[in-house]
């Protein structure tokens, strides 16, 4: 996988870390507040959220679950696109990512608490 990372972070680059960084930290907190029910641990921390865009004066998040079917996966979504609008200001919508995730797109640190690394 060649997605670019943050500095200190799995977190893939989001496009408005470079075109409205001004925005990045109150959108991370935001949906900081997201957890998943099963898991325990938030979306980001899980490294769920793949990218956050803005283009023609709406944002675009691009998320992905933990596992295809998760029964939770459409409250989560919807609790996403709540918390990155209510950060972000504007129209919030959801594109749903097909990636596979895995245990190394969690922060740093926190597979050391699930025996991992």
């Amino acid at each position: 996988m060649s997605e670019e990372t943050t500095e200190n972070s799995n977190r893939p680059a989001w496009e408005i870390d470079s075109t409205h960084p001004h925005l990045v930290e109150p959108v991370t907190e935001a949906l900081r507040t997201v957890v998943d029910p099963e898991i325990g641990l938030n979306i980001i921390q899980l490294g769920l959220i793949r990218n956050v865009k803005i283009e023609d004066n709406a944002a675009v998040v691009r998320m992905i679950l933990t596992t295809p079917f998760c029964p939770y996966g459409p409250a989560m979504l919807e609790s996403t696109r709540q918390k990155a609008e209510e950060a972000l200001g504007i129209d919030t919508h959801m594109d749903l990512g097909m990636d596979v995730w895995d245990f190394s797109m969690m922060e740093d640190g926190l597979g050391d608490s699930w025996g991992l690394y």
